[in-house]
């Protein structure tokens, strides 16, 4: 059960009843009206602004309209005390035994627990990582893969129907230089000394293989060929390669994507021509020469004609070119073909994972999917920023197997998926992240990765010591019908509001793309965890195993079986494996 969502509707029928007494007068838009933490806890355990925002509307005063509103809710079973705050809030005390009894429904759930019909089967695209196949994914690809990820996940926890895509830009000029460093590694792999690899081509030994398969399948004769046919062979080849390198390092990060969609293959259906011929249809499209660009005019600049897409009329700051001056495309022509095709597989909701460089293309976009689909699509771009890499608080040194950079494997089969994962989400997606690879394997409560697991393992360690020492059954169905009235403390029923708060978080972080809150609050959870375990430390009748009080043990065990089933839950949705057992 989302409580909130429970005691919103609880809040509209007693509007619902008003309105019937002619209190309120009827069609009042209730879309607004929420029921929430309130900001103070000691104010209770509930706070709605529905007199706030209807009092206006119904020609009220706030204050007014929250007495007969408090009175209202007076009335319901599980409230036990209604007061009304400052100009007109409403704060709700709920009996203890309506919390506890959240326990069994999340242990019945287990590591379902918090799953919900938000979406109600809405399809998704969620589009992320998209690296160019020019080598072995890096780091800086890695907040981006684990957030996307997350984030489908989470979609997928409330209900939506998310396809995972990757984006593969085969077509352009990184391409080119892919292709002919893949050419040299071939010149190499026939045992010609190649020297330095030379500036501006692709140094790393990745390509070695590359070389070698070139040579082992087509032997000396694309020396012999055309340097365009030979080039397409090497492309062909060497993204293939690239593509299944990837592949295999988003899998030790637990990352599979649906459909792997390639630009080249856009370019060749004529889908980037069909979709510009739309636009001009609509009148979107025109010849026009655009201002100088504002600060330092670049030496190259000038001015000509050009085709221009009016990304304007949507929000954005000046119309944006289609074409370059030799005649191709720009990445803007092609990106809006690509995502007009998403549109049109039936995705009425787009979200991209971009790179922090990439963020000053977000207006265009925006703009250009509004044009293209007559704003039906709704589109979000999620910008990962960058991540650095320390070792005892000094930088990382680079990777010279990949070149200049350090490679996703080399942090993952250091510290490992799960560790990775999770602190990739312990900051909001728009906030630089840095990554210290001694504190990432730190045993305190300030790795959080550690303090959350550690929170797992150590209810798991419990559980297994009283199926040695006792005669208890702590199967979920039985410890569901646990005496839980024997739960009385103040810190366990502080820990099972936290929980019984979950599927709120959950649907909160949904709604605005955001995964990193269930990080933040999986911390939460084991910090109220870590704090009753203390508790029971320093006082014995507090201990979760009481030999003499089966009672109360077994209420207990309820409450911190279904704490871990909780976590477990978080975890799934970060692509974290729980831990049962710290070694």
């Amino acid at each position: 059960m989302n409580i909130f969502r429970y005691f919103e509707e609880r809040v509209e029928a007693a509007l619902g009843a008003l309105v019937e007494e002619g209190g309120l007068p009827p069609g009042l838009d209730t879309a607004r009206v929420a029921v929430e933490p309130p900001r103070d806890p000691s104010h209770g355990d509930l706070s709605t602004n529905a007199a706030m925002v209807l009092a206006k509307p119904a020609g009220a005063k706030p204050r007014d309209l929250a007495e007969k509103l408090a009175a209202r809710l007076s009335t319901e079973e599980a409230v036990t005390e209604v007061s009304v705050a400052g100009p007109g809030f409403i704060n709700l005390r709920l009996d203890p035994a309506f919390w506890v009894a959240r326990l069994p429904e999340m242990l019945r759930a287990g590591a379902s627990y918090g799953a919900g019909d938000l979406g109600k089967g809405e399809a998704v695209n969620v589009e992320y990582v998209s690296a160019n196949p020019t080598g072995p994914m890096h780091v800086g690809h890695v907040r981006g893969a684990v957030f996307g990820d997350a984030l489908a996940n989470l979609l997928e926890k409330v209900g939506y129907r998310v396809c995972r895509e990757y984006y593969i830009n085969d077509a352009g000029g990184q391409i080119e230089v892919l292709a002919r460093s893949a050419l040299l590694r071939y010149r190499e792999a026939l045992g010609e000394n190649i020297g330095a690899i030379p500036e501006g081509l692709y140094p790393g030994d990745y390509l070695k293989p590359v070389g070698e398969a070139l040579a082992a399948a087509h032997g000396k004769s694309l020396l012999e060929m055309e340097e365009g046919e030979a080039l397409k062979i090497a492309r062909e080849t060497a993204v293939e390669a690239m593509m299944e390198l990837i592949r295999g390092d988003l899998a030790v990060l637990g990352i599979v994507h649906e459909v792997f969609y390639s630009e080249l293959s856009l370019h060749r259906s004529g889908a980037v021509e069909k979709t510009l011929k739309m636009l001009e249809d609509k009148g979107l499209i025109y010849i026009g020469t655009l201002e100088p660009p504002k600060g330092e005019v670049p030496d190259d600049w000038e001015a000509r004609p050009q085709t221009l897409f009016r990304s304007t009329e949507f929000g954005d700051d000046v119309d944006r070119a289609l074409k370059k001056s030799d005649g191709s495309w720009t990445y803007f022509a092609p990106d809006i073909a690509y995502h007009l095709d998403k549109f049109e597989r039936g995705y009425r909701t787009l979200i991209d994972v971009w790179g922090a460089d990439h963020s000053g293309y977000i207006k265009r976009m925006k703009a250009a999917i509004a044009g293209v689909t007559g704003g039906e699509a709704e589109f979000d771009v999620k910008v990962c920023q960058l991540v650095r890499l320390f070792r005892n608080g000094e930088p990382v040194r680079m990777s010279k197997r990949a070149g200049d950079f350090v490679t996703l494997r080399d942090v993952v089969d250091e510290v490992g998926k799960d560790v990775v994962r999770f602190m990739m989400l312990t900051r909001k997606n728009d906030a630089p992240l840095d990554f210290d690879f001694a504190k990432v394997m730190e045993q305190s409560r300030d790795n959080p990765v550690f303090y959350v697991q550690y929170a797992h393992a150590r209810i798991h360690s419990v559980l297994r010591k009283a199926a040695a020492e006792g005669d208890y059954d702590l199967s979920d169905a039985a410890l569901a019908n646990a005496p839980l009235e024997r739960l009385t403390d103040d810190a366990e029923l502080a820990l099972v509001r936290l929980m019984a708060g979950f599927p709120r978080q959950v649907e909160l972080a949904a709604l605005a793309h955001e995964p990193h809150r269930i990080a933040f609050y999986l911390y939460d959870l084991a910090s109220a965890f870590h704090a009753l375990w203390n508790k029971g430390k320093d006082e014995p009748a507090l201990r979760f195993i009481l030999p003499e009080d089966k009672d109360a043990t077994l209420a207990r065990l309820a409450l911190i079986r279904a704490a871990a089933h909780v976590i477990a839950a978080g975890l799934g949705i970060l692509g974290v494996e729980p831990i049962e057992e710290m070694r």
